[in-house]
């Protein structure tokens, strides 16, 4: 199957109005992603704030344990948000699915940030606290497998690595946008402000970034061709049914790309705060300078994934996860300035592994089933290892007494993502959209 949304293929010409429109494309799914991951990942560093609230113990690593298990069950329903938009996004379009998550993401935030709490209205706080969440992850389900396809059809082959990296920018800026604007509220307000109603400002400014967000993304083409629907079965079933494979490899992928991620976008910053005794507003602004160097990394990442091959660039980031981590992790406990400089280190990797990863797998998919193939591969991985990496950093640390124990969490999952990639590597990538005359290792290097 060809991918006739593409601007161009080896031998054409890739024209200014093909340019313009790739740009507009990179940017809305860029910028939507960005709004999206603000708004889900709030809640993360917010977490040791909403812990008490919500979750009252005498013991804060109980309240705070709660709160991170409340942190995962939005991961729970991503599936099912990946199928929905999914099939929306096969069968009806790419944008009207993407307009549709940036909807359902604004509408839980802007609840997150008047919920009640504890103290007032009792345990229906943990109720609407959940339920706010769930939204907030049927949402996020269908947001990156979707900006990932979107992006990937909207752009030529030579450049797949360079606009692809407009979706990872998006959502780890998105994570570094929310750190800011946590550090901010939290230097501009006293604990007692922050406890009562601080908080929930960074919620509330979800609605005017959403309705910036819904206007780009209402100025971009669609790419979606009513010719390329499987009428004979719906898109999750042919996924099922014809590209397990892909499926597999795309879950194992998104596992190491989240698990490896997750441990600097939401761990860290509660590991400097939680475990070694920094105070909250700082912590908030290493963070938001480490994953916000990350992000701005994220097009150098494409341009250097176009050159090099985009599983070499993903490999490259999972051994600079597995080689790095724990050492870093080591000297987070020698003062402040150290310790960004090694946050800094091990989120740098994520770099080469999530602009891979988003590069690659819309790759493995065929057309008429991609954003949901993509979407449901993505969130898998997001359930295995992503959503739960807080709490399993948590855990472990209090199971082992060991405070490096996290890092052997981003070991294993990031070699999980290699033996995926190898995977691609040694199997059959003549599947892979428009290079069916390729031989193995010109296909390889394509990717």
């Amino acid at each position: 199957m060809t991918d006739r949304t593409a601007p161009a293929q080896p031998g054409e010409t890739w024209t200014a109005a093909d340019r313009r429109r790739t740009r507009k494309a990179a940017l809305a799914g860029g910028v939507g992603t960005l709004i999206e991951y603000y708004d889900f990942s709030l809640y993360g560093y917010l977490a040791v704030i909403i812990a008490p609230l919500f979750f009252p113990s005498d013991d804060p690593v109980t309240s705070l344990l709660s709160a991170l298990a409340v942190f995962g069950t939005a991961y729970l329903i991503r599936p099912l948000g990946g199928i929905v938009f999914g099939h929306v996004g096969d069968r009806y379009g790419r944008k009207r699915a993407l307009l549709a998550t940036l909807v359902c993401m604004g509408v839980g935030s802007t609840l997150m940030g008047v919920l009640p709490t504890h103290a007032q209205v009792g345990v229906w706080a943990t109720v609407l606290l959940v339920l706010v969440r769930l939204l907030q992850g049927f949402s996020a389900g269908g947001e990156v497998g979707g900006s990932a396809t979107f992006i990937s059809e909207s752009t030529p082959r030579h450049l797949k690595a360079t606009y692809g990296a407009f979706t990872p920018l998006g959502s780890t800026g998105g994570f570094a946008l929310a750190a800011a604007v946590a550090g901010i509220t939290t230097g501009l307000t006293t604990d007692a402000q922050m406890d009562s109603w601080g908080w929930r400002i960074p919620f509330l400014l979800a609605l005017p970034l959403t309705l910036f967000c819904l206007w780009a993304r209402t100025r971009v083409e669609e790419t979606h061709d009513a010719e390329d629907v499987h009428e004979e079965h719906s898109p999750v079933g042919y996924v099922f049914r014809r590209q397990p494979k892909a499926l597999l490899q795309a879950s194992a992928i998104s596992a190491a790309t989240n698990g490896t991620a997750y441990i600097g976008l939401t761990y860290l910053s509660i590991h400097l705060i939680q475990r070694l005794g920094y105070d909250a507003a700082p912590v908030y602004w290493v963070a938001t300078a480490a994953i916000g160097i990350s992000a701005l990394c994220m097009p150098l990442g494409g341009l250097l994934g176009d050159r090099i091959g985009r599983v070499r660039l993903a490999e490259i980031g999972f051994i600079g996860y597995i080689l790095l981590t724990y050492p870093m992790m080591a000297l987070m406990d020698d003062g402040l300035g150290v310790a960004f400089l090694a946050y800094l280190l091990i989120m740098i990797n994520t770099v080469g592994a999530q602009v891979g990863a988003y590069t690659v797998l819309p790759l493995l998919f065929d057309k008429a089933s991609r954003y949901t193939g993509v979407a449901m591969g993505w969130n898998l991985g997001v359930i295995v290892a992503g959503g739960t990496a807080p709490y399993l950093a948590v855990w472990l640390i209090e199971r082992t007494g060991n405070e490096l124990a996290p890092a052997f969490f981003v070991i294993v999952v990031a070699l999980i993502g290699l033996a995926a990639l190898f995977s691609i590597r040694r199997g059959s990538l003549h599947r892979v959209e428009g290079i069916h005359e390729l031989d193995e290792a010109q296909a390889i290097e394509h990717l």
